[in-house]
């Protein structure tokens, strides 16, 4: 790359790396721009263009406290939100929800976001952007790719939630347009997003450390998206399980394998890259900048995730304890031996239950004893961190520590990375697994070697998995795996789905641990505390109701 594009690689990474957008930066408010001022023709840094770029990506899905104060995962057996109201997230979970009242409709939002990008795309050649990556390709070009990168992903989130939806293609619908646009087949949904990958991922930067463009979609970032699109097709629930035989809308009519063998190559696009691994350690995934990242949309340096979620007893740093883990999703962390705790050989010591566990459990769990802000958590009855009465605290006697800092001998938090992970490195190598488990007959060598790198990573020692498993047994093994790595990072909601097993894993009552702290010890009973509820319905969310009355070509998910 000569000297001229360096310096204008610089001067754009200036723009990149405050592409938040932030309204006291601008002159004029983007909303409020033409479409000329935008994409000036004379404007060779495409200054205005790359604002508005970057306000596409605000509608990337942030993660977190996103569904009425909760984590989507309290909609699931993992946990339950502690707000002592009747919440959003609640609702999720006890399926008392309607068309018109579903908690977690992002149909408008992700509509939006399809329509800017689409405006993007359509207007960028406009600009005389100069510069070029090192491989030749011009600037336009990249970031007309980062844009069909994001709409394919808006376009995801649909139809994970709703089967197949309209594609608008590189259309622009203004007021006096026709909208009463038909949903397409969910086969014509994937096979949209998928070529846009296809299409878009050698237009994009392969360095995903390039701190100038941090936050920006690589090569591997496409790969991800496409494997976890193919994932999803090929899963259950769209490839052969259809909820309504024969309705395209709702998933493919019939089954096939190929479905997988091409989940599998996707995933194994991403491996082959030799870039990605996993960090050594399972916290630091989430709060510093490392090569397990594939894609994430940038958050800020704050505490809000501690403050939001950390125990409720202390004078410093003060929090709202906001997630209450489940007795559910404590059992599912085995111990570090790899032995889960229900087996005689594993260790599981019910008198001192936390004791010898899987490294992820620590990594994911606040439970009684934790060391926090230099002291031990008290979720016992009475404790510092469940102190009774009326406030918002633990329901279960857990909280959730995922995504913060190393706080425990600290005496006040300080602020932390706390970026929106959307693919990372350790989903490709469960989605592969998963996908090539589901093709094969038996489970080969590669699949062992998969799962076993993340169990490794956990620290299970031995991590290697027993030889001489079946299918059933290895998928078993997949789907707990996942569970644990995956845990509130908005996977198990949709994973169970997919799967089609909700009937039987969300149709249950979650538990509680209860701690009395006597004279002599403790006291643990396990007691019930949130009865989910499914229907079949519920494996794919109600259209909103509001776009069924005004567009009579819109088709309602079955049940609704």
């Amino acid at each position: 790359m000569n000297y001229i594009n360096l310096k204008w690689f610089g001067l754009l990474g200036i723009v990149v790396l405050t592409f938040s957008c932030k309204s006291d930066l601008e002159t004029e408010p983007i909303e409020l721009q033409t479409l000329d001022q935008v994409f000036d023709k004379r404007d060779s840094a495409g200054v205005n263009a790359n604002r508005f770029l970057a306000d596409c990506y605000r509608f990337l899905p942030s993660l977190g406290n996103r569904v009425g104060g909760d984590y989507l995962d309290a909609a699931t057996d993992d946990a339950v939100s502690s707000n002592p109201t009747n919440t959003s997230v609640q609702q999720l979970a006890t399926g008392t929800y309607t068309s018109d009242s579903y908690q977690d409709d992002q149909w408008s939002s992700n509509y939006q976001g399809i329509r800017r990008a689409t405006v993007f795309i359509n207007n960028i050649d406009y600009v005389p952007l100069k510069g070029k990556l090192e491989n030749g390709t011009p600037f336009n070009r990249v970031w007309k790719a980062e844009a069909r990168f994001l709409r394919a992903m808006f376009y995801f989130e649909l139809v994970k939630r709703y089967g197949g939806v309209p594609l608008l293609g590189d259309k622009v619908y203004q007021l006096n347009d026709d909208m009463e646009q038909p949903r397409n087949s969910f086969q014509e949904c994937v096979t949209y997003i998928v070529q846009e990958c296809d299409q878009i991922k050698d237009s994009l930067r392969i360095d995903p450390m390039n701190l100038q463009f941090f936050g920006r979609p690589t090569t591997a970032a496409a790969l991800a998206l496409k494997s976890r699109v193919l994932l999803y097709a090929a899963s259950p629930l769209f490839n052969g399980g259809n909820i309504e035989p024969g309705n395209e809308l709702t998933g493919y009519i019939d089954f096939s394998i190929n479905r997988w063998q091409a989940a599998e190559n996707a995933a194994k696009a991403i491996m082959d890259m030799g870039v990605y691994k996993l960090e050594p350690e399972f916290k630091k995934v989430f709060t510093t900048r490392n090569m397990e990242r594939i894609f994430s949309k940038q958050g800020d340096n704050n505490t809000s995730v501690e403050n939001n979620n950390g125990p409720v007893g202390y004078s410093v740093g003060i929090n709202n304890g906001r997630t209450s883990a489940t007795q559910e999703l404590v059992d599912a962390y085995g111990m570090a031996n790899g032995f889960p705790i229900n087996d005689p050989n594993s260790g599981y010591d019910a008198e001192d239950p936390y004791s010898g566990r899987d490294s992820r459990f620590y990594a994911t769990i606040f439970y009684n004893g934790t060391m926090w802000l230099n002291r031990s958590v008290q979720t016992f009855e009475g404790g510092a961190d469940k102190p009774g009465g009326t406030i918002q605290q633990t329901k279960t006697g857990y909280y959730v520590r995922k995504f913060m800092g190393d706080f425990e001998t600290s005496t006040n938090y300080s602020n932390v990375n706390h970026d929106h992970i959307l693919f990372r490195y350790s989903e490709t190598l469960l989605n592969y697994a998963e996908a090539r488990n589901e093709r094969l007959t038996v489970p080969d060598a590669l699949i062992y070697q998969a799962v076993e790198e993340i169990r490794k990573r956990a620290g299970i020692n031995p991590f290697q998995l027993s030889l001489g498993m079946n299918k059933d047994e290895m998928r078993a093994v997949i789907q707990d795996e996942r569970r644990k790595e995956m845990a509130f990072e908005e996977q198990r909601f949709y994973d169970v789905r997919r799967w089609k097993i909700g009937e039987a894993v969300f149709n249950k009552e979650l538990h509680a641990a209860v701690i009395y702290q006597t004279g002599t010890g403790q006291i643990r009973q396990m007691v019930p505390v949130l009865k989910m509820n499914f229907e079949k319905k519920m494996y794919l969310a109600p259209i909103p109701f509001n776009e069924v009355i005004k567009n009579p070509m819109m088709v309602q998910n079955p049940g609704w």
